[in-house]
């Protein structure tokens, strides 16, 4: 099995547990960004350790960094910590499920800025992919019961389609910005490429969102560290997910490693259904079932 496929099933099973303890922060001590700081503050250490370890294991050096990285770095970081916000703030208006899911069309829009921002290009089947996943977005974008929608404008426009399909498009613009870094590096393996750039795109996240939380939100650092039990487990699941996101992104466009990304779906209506004790409607199972297929398609292009 190619690398890159394993890393991202892992990073997909990684970020799945993590989305479910920042669910748990969200809903019980923490607001939307320090829920979403927590993730990112406590993950920094880990990757610092992370990178210092391979680097004495592999016996490697540091690659050279080229103007372009710190470009893609700081950009894909940014787009990823607002995603991020967002879909921590549609964990309310939302289940668990839903909520990922809709966060989940980050790999049809990740197609067309791969194309536009790197040049790669897609073939047809992810053409149809796109068609087929946004069926699927259509169908999970209906409000929940008590919120009503009578036109498929209403449906698309709903606040809860809104932060998931905006999540979307961030995520996407960080996945093409993070291939783009690795591949702005020069010098070393896909794992040290890969610590490289997360260490720094963390490292932006951590100090962006500090200071706006020290700003506009105060005390909402402490509550974030004194709830180190749970945020350290986050960032310890933040931390490998993100190492296997950007190893993936280094040796796959970003379109293809989102698309089979979407694998992270069974996990999470797994969590939600076992573990949450949530109930999706027909509609939303439809709607999910739509995006696998999209999966699918696109992971099944990538093979030919």
């Amino acid at each position: 099995m190619p690398v890159w496929i394993t890393a991202t099933i892992l990073a997909a099973f990684f970020q799945n547990l993590r989305f479910l303890l920042q669910r748990h922060l969200k809903v019980t001590t923490l607001s939307t960004m320090g829920a979403t700081w927590a993730r990112f503050a406590f993950s920094m250490p880990l990757v610092v350790v992370a990178l210092g370890l391979w680097l004495w294991i592999s016996g490697q050096s540091l690659p050279a960094v080229t103007p372009a990285f710190w470009t893609y770095a700081c950009i894909g970081a940014m787009g990823q910590m607002l995603a991020t916000a967002c879909v921590v703030t549609l964990f309310g208006r939302r289940n668990f499920a839903v909520g990922v899911t809709l966060a989940k069309t980050d790999v049809v829009l990740s197609a067309g800025l791969g194309l536009i921002v790197l040049g790669e290009a897609v073939s047809v089947p992810v053409m149809v992919a796109i068609f087929v996943g946004f069926a699927g977005v259509m169908l999970l974008s209906d409000p929940p019961k008590g919120e009503v929608a009578l036109t498929i404008w209403a449906r698309l426009f709903n606040p809860a389609s809104g932060y998931g399909l905006l999540s979307g498009l961030l995520f996407g613009l960080s996945a093409v910005c993070y291939r783009g870094a690795t591949l702005n590096l020069t010098g070393g393996d896909e794992l040290l490429r890969a610590a490289v750039a997360l260490l720094v795109a963390t490292v932006v996240q951590t100090a962006t969102l500090g200071l706006w939380l020290a700003w506009r939100e105060a005390g909402q650092i402490g509550r974030v560290l004194a709830s180190w039990r749970v945020s350290g487990l986050m960032g310890l699941t933040s931390m490998l997910g993100s190492l296997a996101w950007f190893t993936a992104f280094a040796l796959q466009t970003a379109a293809y490693v989102k698309a089979l990304g979407q694998i992270e779906l069974v996990f999470t209506f797994l969590v939600s259904a076992l573990w949450l004790k949530e109930r999706s409607s027909s509609k939303e199972i439809a709607g999910a079932v739509l995006l696998v297929v999209s999966v699918l398609i696109i992971f099944l292009g990538a093979l030919a």
